[in-house]
């Protein structure tokens, strides 16, 4: 079997990489050649990450190379896009697919539709606004990563549509046991995003602020940097994210953080930075918003807080106690084992791809 992938990113971004990419040697291992077809390149996505514009005609060239990639389907048995084939383009090119037999899977870990039909400019909320939708219904199957995006496909008509949690491979997590016989030692609370994604942590500035005040604390950022970051917030250390030190950063904490706000756009999030944490046996607050919720079993596995005054409780549980960290974080990772592992969605995913037609025996 030959499949191809049309994904958006390389595997520098982080959702290609973690529902495309991760599942490149399962494929080998298993006798089906795969092939990815990145929308965007590393040089785009490093000057995304460092807030600098691309140039037009190099936006226009990914445009022209991913036409020509698309030629390629006719050469492979199974076609999986993830998310869109052309950004901010309407989808002409994933109805052809339908129209030629091509019955493509879509995978989606985010809201995306929202880009669309939230989006501020008229123009594009008017003649984009259900490009999404179309893309679902043009399908053979949808993959989601939560209920709020299946419940969008569902209305959009989409004719299989299956949940596959955003998972880890086990084998890479691999606990490290913390030198706890240093009584001096500070405890250390992590957060791991990108630079478009730390907005989230910048939601807690007071209530870092006065954890701080209170007790012996290290906040570590894996994979952004607070540029303006207050003067008086000095136990902020910003570690520059890759794949291969990820694993030994997050290693290093002793809590893990996820907040969010609660936008129609993070009810489409799919917890990975939860699932990672809990992975190493790190236990977790996070804000109850969307898979988080189904993710984080409260009290047990970590905290999910509403406000600010619960941020800040359910944070000092953790770093006064150290046997309440332990605990939750073996169950977490007790969770972890049980549903987020890249062999559990793996299965799966050649299931539907074994499948004549996408479902039809």
């Amino acid at each position: 079997m030959k499949v191809i992938y049309f994904t958006k990113y390389s595997r520098l971004g982080a959702s290609s990489r973690l529902r495309s990419y991760q599942f490149e040697q399962k494929y080998h291992l298993n006798a089906i050649d795969v092939t990815y077809y990145p929308f965007f390149d590393d040089a785009y996505l490093e000057k995304l990450y460092q807030k600098k514009s691309n140039a037009f005609f190099k936006i226009l060239y990914l445009y022209v190379r991913r036409f020509f990639q698309l030629v390629m389907v006719f050469k492979y048995d199974k076609v999986i896009i993830e998310k869109e084939l052309f950004p901010y383009f309407p989808a002409f090119f994933e109805q052809l697919l339908s129209v030629l037999k091509i019955r493509y899977i879509v995978d989606y870990d985010d809201a995306i539709f929202h880009n669309y039909d939230c989006h501020s400019n008229t123009v594009v909320k008017k003649f984009l606004g259900n490009k999404i939708a179309k893309v679902m219904r043009y399908s053979g199957v949808v993959i989601v990563g939560n209920q709020y995006l299946k419940n969008y496909a569902q209305q959009a008509g989409a004719q299989q549509i299956i949940i596959l949690p955003t998972v880890i491979d086990l084998n890479r997590y691999i606990i490290q046991p913390k030198n706890t016989s240093d009584t001096g030692r500070k405890i250390v609370i992590g957060w791991i995003g990108s630079p478009t994604t730390f907005k989230y942590f910048k939601v807690l500035e007071n209530c870092i602020r006065i954890l701080n005040q209170k007790h012996a604390i290290e906040w570590h950022i894996v994979g952004a940097e607070w540029a303006d970051k207050p003067n008086d917030l000095d136990e902020i250390i910003s570690k520059k994210w890759s794949e291969k030190s990820e694993i030994d950063f997050l290693n290093q904490m002793d809590i893990g953080i996820m907040p969010l706000l609660n936008t129609p756009w993070e009810q489409g999030k799919c917890a990975y930075k939860i699932i990672q944490y809990m992975a190493l046996g790190i236990p977790v607050v996070a804000s109850p918003v969307g898979k988080n919720c189904e993710v984080i079993l409260h009290q047990k596995n970590g905290y999910l807080a509403n406000d600010m005054n619960e941020w800040q409780f359910y944070l000092e549980q953790l770093i006064t106690q150290k046997e309440l960290r332990l605990t939750m974080g073996a169950n977490g990772r007790k969770e972890v084992e049980k549903q987020y592992t890249i062999d559990h969605n793996f299965n799966i995913l050649l299931d539907i791809l074994k499948v004549n037609q996408y479902g039809n025996p």
